[in-house]
């Protein structure tokens, strides 16, 4: 059995490992002798940790994801509930997304808690990470409907050329080009600039296929003393097919419908993909910017925020990118708020 996981029910397939658990099953396979060396060393080691208490926090934190094949549907419903629009099985396709998984692959599992939103798949898992951590991504191709190459290339952190998970020829290795069937490991170091909401994605041969198809997701790294909130929201805006999207849907019962309640911290993790602009925006709410109180904000290609208040606000919400042209093609959703 693992040690339970610091923040234990955020990620109930997440596998966290601390010093002091490394410590601990050292200890039980040591014989007497060793046991009574390491246990001095134990105890200076406590000391400078006490000293030093950012150290004692950090972990290392393990996932593993598929890219994993899907049929999806852009308008699940058939219909724009706003301006009456009907469609057919042109919104149909099939594709492949990043799904979070048990160790070892062995289990599917749901991206999202259902709790928080009723849509799936589209974006990738939402990983978690403090800053300090060591995050080890294992990822396994299970691409046979396209048979492509994938990859993953995490923003917001550090690490080695092995784990960019970017394609350049001559250059990059297996882990820009993971094959059918094929595993990688990216090794990531959560920096003491990496906290906030980070985009990932393929980087691999077949990016631009792969991004239009949906397989991309999200890192989310809190600092040190920072306290999770009790509702966490992605929101990806990106076309997709003939549509504007946000996590792969278009209109209004189809989009994900957020939930939250009065009283709770609730964060937007917000980030785009493709190359267009959008501004978020929900009704009803504002939140505070270096002491200014701001209702909308701009996002590019690849570029990510995120933002949090105490909801005080009951009752049925509108999010929504603001470009007009992509609201009429599908970027809004509902936000319901319960007391």
């Amino acid at each position: 059995m693992r040690d339970p996981p610091v923040d234990a029910g955020e990620d109930p397939d997440e596998v966290v490992t601390t010093a002091a658990a490394i410590r601990g099953a050292a200890a039980r396979a040591a014989p007497p002798g060793v046991l009574l060396r390491r246990v001095a060393l134990t105890v200076a080691t406590g000391v400078a940790l006490l000293c030093c208490p950012a150290l004692a926090a950090a972990a290392t934190r393990e996932y593993w994801v598929g890219a994993t094949p899907t049929t999806w549907n852009i308008v699940p419903n058939g219909r724009d509930a706003i301006l009456g629009t009907r469609y057919g099985n042109e919104t149909i396709f099939p594709t492949v997304t990043y799904r979070r998984y048990t160790r070892g692959w062995k289990k599917l599992l749901r991206n999202s808690p259902a709790s928080n939103v009723d849509s799936d798949r589209i974006p990738g898992p939402l990983l978690h990470a403090r800053v300090g951590d060591r995050v080890l991504v294992h990822f396994k191709n299970f691409d046979t409907v396209y048979k492509r190459a994938h990859s993953m290339h995490f923003h917001g952190v550090s690490y080695k050329p092995s784990s960019d998970g970017a394609y350049l020829p001559g250059f990059s290795g297996r882990d820009a080009e993971v094959k059918p069937g094929q595993t990688w490991t990216y090794r990531l170091r959560a920096g003491r600039r990496s906290a906030g909401f980070w985009p990932y994605h393929d980087h691999s041969t077949s990016m631009h296929e792969s991004l239009a198809g949906g397989l991309y997701g999200g890192l989310s790294i809190r600092g040190r003393g920072e306290r999770r909130p009790d509702r966490e929201f992605v929101v990806v805006f990106a076309p997709t097919g003939d549509f504007q999207t946000i996590n792969g849907h278009a209109f209004v019962g189809n989009t994900p419908v957020f939930r939250g309640r009065v009283g709770e911290t609730v964060q937007w993790d917000v980030m785009a993909i493709g190359s267009e602009h959008h501004t978020f925006h929900v009704h009803g709410h504002r939140w505070l910017e270096n002491g200014i109180s701001r209702d909308t904000r701009t996002v590019g290609p690849a570029e990510s925020f995120r933002i949090r208040w105490r909801e005080d606000a009951p009752g049925t919400w509108l999010y929504h990118c603001h470009v007009e042209q992509h609201m009429e093609r599908g970027m809004i959703g509902i936000y319901r708020v319960s007391r």
